[in-house]
């Protein structure tokens, strides 16, 4: 099994930037497929992005496509979300997850390892 670590959170204001990461030990990341989902208080957790296992195609919820970016290093066995132009809509704690599916799936359902989670706080 794999284990995921999310860092890079933290407070900034809107418009601002910030890239958080998720180190995976255990597994090589090649082997999921690896989604980023987000959950703020008294919501339920919802899909921002996701990256593909074999191709590494990218896919990106409509509330964050054009400012967030999905990549991964398989080398370092981290993916990472780059967080831009950000909102106070944004706020949230931010999750990483690995799927044995391989494709790119927005369901929570489909995703057999889960991070911790990492906070991030946008001021307007």
């Amino acid at each position: 099994q794999v284990q995921l670590v999310e860092s890079g959170g933290g407070s900034v204001q809107a418009g601002g930037s910030l890239r958080l990461s998720c180190a995976a030990s255990g597994r090589t990341i090649s082997m999921y497929a690896m989604g980023w989902f987000r959950q703020a208080p008294g919501k339920e957790r919802e899909f921002v992005g996701a990256i593909s296992r074999s191709s590494g195609t990218t896919y990106y919820a409509d509330s964050v496509k054009g400012r967030f970016t999905i990549s991964r290093d398989i080398a370092k066995n981290t993916v990472y979300l780059q967080m831009n132009s950000l909102k106070p809509e944004d706020t949230a704690v931010y999750y990483c997850a690995a799927s044995y599916g391989g494709s790119y799936y927005l369901e929570t359902v489909k995703y057999d390892y889960w991070g911790q989670g990492t906070q991030v706080t946008v001021s307007s």
